[in-house]
């Protein structure tokens, strides 16, 4: 999935939710005296698997027994009978095909996503295992390692979608090429073999699914794009990777832009040195840039993701998004689940249509897989399948495997169920009624919009960030919604709406995930709220008119003493390094823990590691705003800059990481 060879990021899914809570305003005293977690509703449980097997997963289905059938990136097929019981039996059904990414059963057959073809998977004497292997369709190679590819997703009609990765540059090995037809793209395959090209603009797309018979995929953060999301593909999308426009000109392409009419709105960066070598494009602070919705004003076939996935946050690899079946999962019944191989989490969405466009929010939902998730699949009882592989990608979790069943023992959570679009800000509705004193409260709200760039270079800082003043909310009568009136509304933007301040009715618990991302596709029509209709205790006007309100007093001037019209004394012992404790809310702020871990490598070095180079905090602060890849040449993954770390942040965070050398060898000055 990623272009990238790092190893596992040990327990950086505990670390980011801590992390997260402080940084939202929840202490961890209050998460574990006051307010269930994810534990507390939604169980990981293992599937007890034969001694020996290899389950990197990569493909999951359930037969209409509920067997359940697993395909691994090793070329095995397994069916697992009686798959949610104490011990499920393993039968290998088959063997020896090649990186099996994809798994769809139809009529009594399988359907496998090879590297290279769809196979059809056919046991015709009934003992067992397949016994013929037919090619329905293949598609070119050129033998670079990154042609994964993924599917097969079964439509309506019986016909097969398949997504198929880009490739990498040979000198620039950081740009995305479709060196073969249809790399980039999605297809579309008759049962009879017939291909139909889809859509493209597809850079590492890991996870399809059908959703109310219409399809959506994922992708992950790379070049020209900004950060993982969850797009709505129609036939003849374009969905912003211009590898794939390379083949826009086949005749049976449902895709007519050029690849030369993007590159005269966004500069693709090739840019040679003295020497006549390719320059890396870097992220520039400061620069004029574009985002992909101002692209799309200029070249209408241009799709934006229907819900961004922000990168660091809910995921770095995002990976397969299925649908909820309504009995399943209580109030989340109908929504959609997304996993991420790199983060081992699961992420929730809801999905919503205003005007004719797709939108909806983002909310954490799950972490603490073993593995990368990679596959999900819903089991008979409706508990959910997980399938997980973290082999030359990494994960959270650090087990290089794994097949788990995410179960849910019937409480219900205090959540955000929905967030809504309205004509003047965002309707939340809850799975629980609110404590009203809290719930009319405006402070216990907060409002923020970003974006990312469009553009060559790998992923894209969150840019354009501003917050919303939120003028007032209206609570409902019987507790289950909340509705903000929010200024400055921006379409296509992000909007990371939190509440940390809401409590449930019943037990004053707070949320058990905050926060909240919607994207804005669309503003919908409709009437605005009346100031009259709302509540805006604690907010910013309310505050300026008790202030101003108030009589305050001159403050008598203070007695200066002797000692102190002395010249300033020789500084003491230098301020103590702040604990983790202290950082932890900057580490989340920033995404920091999506690759770092204080004790063991991930996508990027240790903190500890980092600390034993003896760079002084202001070195660091330098390597945080524009990193240098040759200090780290065993990462295959590079670090993007990160110029939105505030130089007060970054000081922070640098001499706590100085804080973690052995006695003597990090520099403070």
């Amino acid at each position: 999935m990623k272009h990238t060879n790092r190893k596992s990021y040990k327990h950086a899914a505990l670390n980011f939710l801590l992390a997260a809570a402080t940084f939202t305003g929840i202490s961890t005293s209050v998460l574990a005296q006051e307010s269930p977690r994810e534990e507390d509703y939604f169980r990981i449980m293992g599937v007890s698997s034969p001694e020996g097997a290899l389950l990197e997963v990569g493909g999951l289905t359930v037969l209409p027994s509920g067997d359940l059938g697993i395909s691994t990136r090793r070329g095995d097929v397994y069916i697992v009978e009686n798959p949610t019981s104490q011990r499920p039996y393993f039968r290998k059904f088959a063997s020896g095909l090649h990186e099996i990414l994809g798994l769809a059963y139809k009529d009594g057959a399988l359907y496998a996503a090879q590297r290279g073809e769809l196979t059809k998977l056919v046991d015709t004497d009934q003992d067992g295992k397949a016994d013929k292997f037919q090619t329905v369709f293949a598609w070119p190679l050129s033998g670079h390692y990154h042609e994964y590819s993924f599917g097969p997703k079964l439509t309506a009609e019986g016909d097969f979608f398949v997504t198929g990765n880009v490739a990498f540059g040979d000198e620039e090995w950081w740009r995305g090429e479709s060196r073969v037809p249809w790399r980039g793209w999605t297809i579309k395959i008759s049962e009879d073999g017939k291909l139909e090209p889809w859509a493209t603009g597809m850079r590492s797309p890991a996870g399809l699914g059908i959703i109310d018979g219409e399809l959506f995929y994922t992708d992950n953060q790379g070049d020209w794009i900004g950060s993982g999301g969850l797009w709505h593909v129609p036939k003849g999308a374009f969905t912003g990777h211009p590898a794939g426009l390379r083949w826009a000109d086949m005749p049976n392409s449902p895709v007519k832009l050029k690849a030369e009419q993007l590159y005269a709105h966004v500069d693709q960066r090739r840019v040679k040195d003295e020497n006549g070598r390719y320059i890396k494009p870097e992220n520039v602070v400061d620069e004029e840039f574009k985002t992909v919705f101002e692209v799309k004003d200029e070249l209408p076939g241009l799709r934006t993701p229907a819900v961004w996935l922000p990168h660091g946050i809910l995921g770095v690899s995002n990976s397969e998004p299925i649908k909820i079946p309504e009995d399943n999962f209580g109030p989340f019944g109908g929504q959609i689940l997304v996993g991420d191989q790199g983060m081992s989490l699961i992420s929730r969405v809801f999905l919503e249509k205003v005007n004719g466009e797709y939108q909806g929010a983002s909310f954490l939902f799950k972490t603490g897989f073993q593995s990368g998730v990679l596959r999900l699949a819903w089991a008979k009882d409706g508990s959910l399948f997980v399938g997980e592989t973290n082999r030359g990608w990494g994960s959270a979790g650090d087990a290089n495997q794994g097949l788990q069943r995410l179960v849910w023992n019937n409480k219900v959570p205090f959540e955000m169920r929905a967030v809504r679009a309205m004509p003047d800000g965002f309707e939340i509705e809850f799975t629980k009624p609110v404590d009203k004193k809290s719930a009319e409260d405006v402070s216990s709200y907060s409002v923020s919009s970003f974006i990312y760039k469009y553009h060559p270079v790998y992923g894209s800082p969150p840019v354009n960030t501003e917050e919303n003043v939120i003028k007032g909310v209206k609570v409902s009568e019987d507790g289950m919604k909340a509705r903000l009136v929010v200024d400055n509304l921006r379409r296509y933007y992000i909007h990371n709406i939190t509440l940390t301040g809401v409590r449930e009715r019943e037990n004053y618990h707070s949320l058990v995930h905050p926060t909240a991302y919607y994207t804005l596709n669309s503003i919908p029509d409709g009437q605005k709220l009346a100031l009259s209709e709302l509540s805006t205790k604690g907010s910013a006007a309310t505050r300026a008119k008790a202030t101003a309100g108030k009589t305050t007093k001159k403050a008598a001037p203070s007695k200066t003493t002797a000692a102190a019209k002395k010249a300033p004394a020789k500084a003491t012992a230098k301020a103590a390094a702040p604990t983790f404790d202290e950082v932890k809310g900057l580490l989340a702020k920033h995404t920091c823990l999506a690759c770092h871990n204080t004790e063991k490598r991930q996508v990027g070095p240790a903190y500890v590691d980092i600390a034993k180079r003896g760079y002084t905090p202001e070195r660091i602060v330098e390597l945080i705003h524009k990193p240098e890849p040759k200090n780290w040449p065993d990462y295959a993954t590079e670090m993007p800059p990160m110029p939105q770390v505030s130089k007060e942040d970054a000081l922070k965070i640098a001499r706590w990481i100085n804080s973690l050398a052995p006695n003597g060898s990090a520099s403070s000055k």
